[in-house]
């Protein structure tokens, strides 16, 4: 089984790319936002405790999510692997991301790493907010925040994926289909 991380800063176009990857490699797309979602419509345990935070105006705690993400893995077949989007996005969910894989002598396969400049983040979301009408992405200082959370709290873990001999860059300026052909040419090697 393959299990690839898709990382990159907002608006690097990973929702874009994903679609692509999915189909080429026969993955199946774990997206912690659509998870959580499908996990509230479903009524499950998970779902209610989750919706409750939600509803209180709290964050999920990563058990929450971890929790899904391992029912995920457990109940999908006839794949190739999964395609992680949303998640991990600190060190301690790689960690437990490494330690619910090792339980089942897996590993993370690669972190597929789309970059792209701070300047370019605020001028594609500035963009999407005006093509899908996202309330969230039209205001800069939420925009601003969003890209320091994601330098101090995820940008970490290029490192710890790059210790791991599993961090693999992509340059993220270009077409969708030039992105895409540099995404194709890494993951084809694996």
């Amino acid at each position: 089984m393959k299990y690839y991380i898709l990382f990159g800063p907002p608006g690097a176009g990973k929702g874009t790319q994903a679609g692509s990857m999915v189909e080429r490699y026969h993955l199946c797309h774990l997206s912690t936002g659509e998870l959580l979602r499908n996990e509230i419509a479903a009524g499950t345990e998970l779902g209610k405790k989750a919706q409750a935070l939600i509803e209180a105006g709290n964050l999920v705690p990563d058990e929450v999510v971890e929790g899904m993400i391992a029912a995920k893995f457990r109940s999908t077949g006839g794949v190739n692997g999964f395609l992680l989007d949303g998640f991990p996005r600190t060190i301690a969910q790689a960690e437990a991301l490494d330690r619910m894989l090792e339980s089942t002598l897996e590993s993370v396969t690669a972190c597929i790493s789309i970059m792209i400049p701070d300047s370019l983040i605020q001028e594609r979301i500035a963009g999407r907010a005006a093509v899908e009408g996202r309330a969230d992405d039209a205001r800069p200082e939420v925009v601003e925040n969003r890209i320091k959370t994601y330098h101090a709290k995820t940008e970490p873990l290029i490192e710890y994926y790059r210790k791991a001999g599993k961090y693999q860059e992509i340059d993220g300026v270009g077409s969708i289909e030039e992105v895409r052909d540099r995404i194709f040419a890494v993951m084809d090697r694996f």
